[in-house]
């Protein structure tokens, strides 16, 4: 995306990613943080959980925005969201 002008503190800010950790022996498989992600950063795994459930992985990292959505939503506490600085592009 091309913005038109640029902020003036764009050197003060740096812009928060986020890192996702899945736990997947604690999921059940339920798909709420894949189907309410903003950034659809979740996706469903092809290997299964020692419960036998399909668990979700990071499929898409980089636009993870460190909402803490999915680990807010999560009902086994299986997801973990760890903000990372990133440094800002010129």
């Amino acid at each position: 995306m091309k913005y038109w002008r640029k902020p003036l503190d764009r050197d003060k800010v740096k812009p928060v990613r986020g890192l996702v950790r899945v736990i997947p022996d604690r999921c059940k498989g339920c798909g709420f943080c894949i189907n309410l992600c903003p950034r659809h950063v979740l996706e469903e795994s092809a290997e299964f959980n020692q419960k036998g459930y399909h668990y979700p992985y990071a499929a898409r990292p980089e636009s993870c925005a460190a909402c803490g959505l999915c680990e807010m939503l999560c009902p086994d506490f299986a997801i973990s969201v760890i903000e990372v600085e990133e440094e800002s592009r010129v």
